[in-house]
C-alpha cells in the first residue's frame, strides 16, 4: 500500500468500516493525525452508539444502523475490521471504486515505525502461544504487550503515549489479508488445518491468507514454525530467513535435523526425560508446566524458542532461567481448556474457543478421564467424522446442540454415542450433568463457532462456567 496516504491530509477521506474495538481505534488514531475520516457500522447497539459518540467529539463523521456506500467508493483507503467480510456491501463499494483496503493492523503498524514485534498465526493455539510470549518477555524485563487479535487492538497501543520495547501481535488469517506490511522481528506459525471454510472458498484460500506472514521475508528474517506439520513444511519451504523448529512429536528421522525445541516425553529407562529442550538444553520438566495436553506444550516451545530468538540478550543463562520459571508461572487463558471447578465429583472444563473440529481434536487427544462432551452451535462448514476415533478413548456420550445439532448426528451418529438437543443450552448443561458420574468430565469444545445462540465464544464459556457451578437460567 502506499504510505503517501497516509502522508497527505489532503486529497481524500479515510472510510472505517466497523465500529468494534479495533475499528474505533484505527478511527481515533487517523483523526488525531489530522485526516478525515467517516466510520459506519452497520448495527445499532450500545456499543457501536457509544463508539459513534466518542469518534464525533474527535471530529469523525459516523454513520451507525447502515453504510454511505457511495461515500466509501469515493473514499481516499478503506480500513476494514476483521470481523468484516470481503463480501459486505462496504467493501464491494471500495473494490468497484478501486479503493485500496487494508485493516486496523496495517494502520497501526504504520504509527509504530521500527516496532519490535513477535507476530503469532496458524490454525490453533495462537492465542495462548501470544499470551505465553508477552508473559515471557515481561519476565526477561521488558515492557511488552499482548495485542491483535488477543484482544487489545494494535491501534490503541499506537494511540499511546508509552510506546512498549516489544509486542506479542496475535494475527488471524483475515487480519494477515488486510495487512501487507507485516514485517515481524519473529514470526511464528503454530500449525495448519481447515477452518473458516464458511468464508473461505476453499482451504487453500484460507491457507494463502496464513503464508501472507511470509510477504516481506528477507535473509535476516526469523521464523519459527512447526516441525511436526506437514502442511507448515510446505509453507515455509524455500522463505527467505532463518526457520527454528519446535516439536512435540518422536520421530528419530527428520529431513531438517533436530528441532531447536522440542519434548522428550518420560521414560524409566533414561534420568532426566519427560523434560521440554530449548536449543540443546533442558527448559523445565513437563509436571512443572501448568497447562493441559500436548498442544499445550507445543505452544510453550513455540513462545520460549521465539523469544530465545528474538534477541541474543535472550540465549544467557539467566534469560533461560527467567523463562522456565515463567512458564510455571503461566496459567490457562479463560475458554481454552480452561478448568472451571469440580461439582460433584465431576470436573467441567471450558473450552470455548474451540470453535473448528481441529481445536476439539486437540481437546480429545488431551482429555485423561471419562468425559460428556458438548458439541454444537453454528457449523462452519467442516465435517466432524475425524473427532469419532479419539472420542473413543475416554468418551461417554456426544450432546449435539444448537444449529449444527442435525449435521454432528449425521457425521458421527453411527460411530459415537451421540444425544441431539434443541437450542436451549441450560438443557445441555442439565443433560450433561445428569450423564456424567463422579471421576468423570464435562467437556465443552463445540467445533463451531457460537453466534447460533450468544454474541461471541466468550459468553458461551462464561454461561457454561455459570450453569457448570449450579446457576439457573
Amino acid at each position: 500500500m502506499n504510505a503517501a496516504i497516509f502522508r497527505d491530509r489532503a486529497p481524500g477521506e479515510i472510510a472505517v468500516v466497523g465500529l468494534g474495538k479495533s475499528g474505533g481505534s484505527a478511527a481515533a488514531l487517523l483523526a488525531r493525525d489530522g485526516h478525515r475520516v467517516y466510520a459506519s457500522d452497520a448495527g445499532k447497539g450500545d456499543a457501536a452508539l457509544r463508539a459513534a459518540a466518542d469518534l464525533g467529539r474527535l471530529g469523525v463523521a459516523v454513520d451507525v444502523g447502515y453504510h454511505d456506500l457511495e461515500r466509501i467508493g469515493r473514499a481516499a483507503l478503506v480500513v476494514a475490521s476483521p470481523g468484516v467480510p470481503p463480501e459486505a456491501p462496504p467493501l464491494a463499494a471500495a473494490r468497484a471504486g478501486g479503493v485500496p483496503v487494508v485493516g486496523e493492523l496495517e494502520v497501526a503498524l504504520h504509527y509504530l515505525p521500527g516496532l519490535k514485534y513477535i507476530a503469532v498465526t496458524g490454525t490453533n493455539g495462537k492465542t495462548t502461544t501470544t499470551a505465553l510470549v508477552g508473559h515471557l518477555l515481561r519476565a526477561l524485563g521488558h515492557e511488552a504487550l499482548d495485542a491483535g487479535n488477543i484482544g487489545t487492538p494494535l491501534a490503541q497501543v499506537a494511540l499511546s503515549d508509552r510506546r512498549p520495547d516489544w509486542v506479542a501481535l496475535e494475527m488471524s488469517s483475515f487480519q494477515l489479508h488486510d495487512t501487507p506490511s507485516v514485517n515481524p522481528t519473529v514470526g511464528v506459525l503454530t500449525n495448519l488445518s481447515p477452518d473458516h471454510l464458511d468464508r473461505y472458498a476453499g482451504v487453500e484460500e484460507y491457507y494463502a491468507d496464513k503464508a501472507r506472514l511470509f510477504a516481506n521475508a528477507h535473509p535476516a528474517s526469523r521464523w519459527v514454525v512447526n516441525g511436526d506439520d506437514l502442511a507448515v513444511e510446505a509453507m515455509v519451504h524455500d522463505v527467505p530467513g532463518r526457520v527454528f523448529r519446535f516439536s512435540v512429536r518422536h520421530d528419530s528421522h527428520r529431513p531438517y535435523g533436530a528441532p531447536d525445541a522440542y519434548y522428550e516425553p518420560g521414560n524409566h529407562r533414561r534420568a532426566g526425560s519427560d523434560m521440554l529442550l530449548l536449543r540443546g538444553e533442558e527448559l523445565l520438566g513437563r509436571a512443572s508446566f501448568p497447562l493441559l495436553g500436548d498442544h499445550n506444550v507445543a505452544n510453550a516451545l513455540a513462545a520460549a524458542l521465539a523469544v530465545a530468538v528474538a534477541d541474543d540478550a535472550h540465549g544467557t543463562p539467566e534469560a533461560r532461567r527467567r523463562v522456565a520459571e515463567a512458564l510455571r508461572t503461566f496459567r490457562a487463558l479463560e475458554h481454552r481448556l480452561e478448568p472451571v471447578g469440580e461439582f460433584g465429583g465431576v470436573e467441567w472444563i471450558n473450552d470455548s474457543k474451540a470453535t473448528n473440529v481441529s481445536s476439539t481434536l486437540v481437546a480429545l487427544e488431551g482429555m485423561t478421564r471419562p468425559y460428556v462432551l458438548l458439541l454444537g452451535g453454528r457449523h462452519k462448514g467442516e465435517p466432524y467424522t475425524a473427532l469419532a476415533e479419539p472420542f473413543w478413548r475416554f468418551g461417554k456420550a456426544v450432546l449435539a446442540y444448537g444449529e449444527a445439532a442435525p449435521i454432528v448426528e449425521r457425521d458421527l451418529g453411527g460411530l459415537v454415542p451421540v444425544e441431539r438437543l434443541g437450542s436451549s443450552f441450560p438443557d445441555v448443561v442439565a443433560r450433561a450433568r445428569e450423564l456424567a458420574r463422579p471421576g468423570d468430565a464435562v467437556l465443552l469444545s463445540p467445533a463451531c463457532s457460537s453466534y447460533d445462540m450468544f454474541r461471541n465464544y466468550e459468553e458461551r464459556g462464561a454461561e457454561f462456567r455459570r450453569l457448570a457451578a449450579g446457576g439457573r437460567s
